[in-house]
C-alpha cells in the first residue's frame, strides 16, 4: 500500500478515531483494570494483565479475570497483605509459561515496591526521559528480591533487544490521557510524547504494509523505528496510533 505522508496521516487518524472509544474496552484486556476506581488497584490489576498478554485475546481476559477474582478484586489491598497463607489460593493459576512459581515472586516484588518504593508510578518516574532507560530501571528494582532466574523472562529487557511489547502496553494505558476513555491518563510523571509503541506481530505486519517500518524483527530497534515514524505524525502523542494499527490487524486483517 503506497500512500503519500499526508494520505498516511489521514488513514491513520481515521483508524484510530475509530478504535479509539469505549466500544474498543469490552473486547480487550484492557477492560481488566477498567473495573477499578482506585489508581493503585488499576496500575496493579494493568500490569499483572498486560503481563500474561500474549496468545489468545479470550484466554488473555479470562485468566486476567480469574487472577484478580483470586485476589478478592482488591488488588492492592491484597498485595499490601501478601503472604504465603495468601498465596494458598493462587497455586494453581497458569497462563501458558507465566506459572505459579511466576505469579508468587511478582506478589513479593509489587508488595515490595508498594511498601517500600512508592509504588509502580514512583519507580517509572525520573529526571531521564527515555523509556528505555526507565524500563531498565524498573527491571531492576523489580528483580531487587531473591527470585527464580526463569521468572526474569517474564519482564521483557530491551537491553537484550525486546520489543517489550507488554510494559509499552502498560505504559500506554497509564500515561495516556485524550479523555476518550480507553487509556487511563493516571500517571502524570511521564508524558505521552515519551511513550514508545507496543510492538506485536499484528501492529507489525500492519506497520509493514503502510511503509512506517522496515525492519522484519519484532525487536526493539523496530519500536523505535516504528515510534520515530509516528512522532512524525503527532509529536505529542505518538502512540495514539497503536489503536489503528492493532485494529487494522486485529478486525480487519488488514
Amino acid at each position: 500500500m503506497h500512500l503519500s505522508d499526508s494520505e498516511l496521516f489521514d488513514f491513520l487518524e481515521s483508524k484510530t478515531e475509530q478504535y479509539n472509544n469505549p466500544s474498543f474496552i469490552d473486547s480487550d484486556p484492557i477492560r481488566i483494570p477498567h473495573q477499578f476506581s482506585k489508581k493503585e488497584d488499576i496500575e496493579i490489576a494493568g500490569f499483572l494483565t498486560a503481563t500474561i498478554a500474549w496468545g489468545q485475546r479470550k484466554s488473555i481476559i479470562k485468566n486476567a479475570q480469574r487472577l484478580l477474582d483470586l485476589m478478592d478484586n482488591a488488588p492492592h489491598n491484597f498485595i499490601l497483605n501478601f503472604s504465603d497463607k495468601e498465596f494458598k489460593p493462587l497455586q494453581d493459576f497458569k497462563h501458558r509459561t507465566f506459572q505459579k512459581i511466576d505469579l508468587h515472586y511478582f506478589l513479593k516484588a509489587l508488595q515490595h515496591i508498594y511498601t517500600n518504593k512508592g509504588g509502580l508510578e514512583a519507580i517509572f518516574t525520573s529526571k531521564d526521559d527515555i523509556i528505555k532507560n526507565k524500563i531498565n530501571h524498573f527491571r531492576t528494582v523489580f528483580f531487587e528480591l531473591e527470585h527464580p532466574s526463569r521468572t526474569q523472562k517474564h519482564v521483557s529487557n530491551p537491553e537484550k533487544g525486546a520489543s517489550t511489547k507488554r510494559l509499552n502496553m502498560f505504559l500506554r494505558w497509564m500515561v495516556r490521557n485524550d479523555n476518550k476513555g480507553v487509556d487511563f491518563g493516571i500517571w502524570k510523571s511521564v508524558q505521552p510524547s515519551e511513550l514508545y509503541c507496543p510492538l506485536d506481530v499484528h501492529s507489525g505486519n500492519v506497520a509493514r504494509k503502510l511503509g512506517i517500518l522496515s525492519r522484519k524483527q519484532n525487536d526493539w530497534k523496530a519500536v523505535d523505528e516504528l515510534s520515530s515514524k509516528l512522532k512524525q505524525f503527532d509529536p505529542k502523542d505518538p502512540i495514539k496510533y497503536d489503536f489503528a494499527l492493532f485494529g487494522l490487524g486485529v478486525f480487519e486483517k488488514f
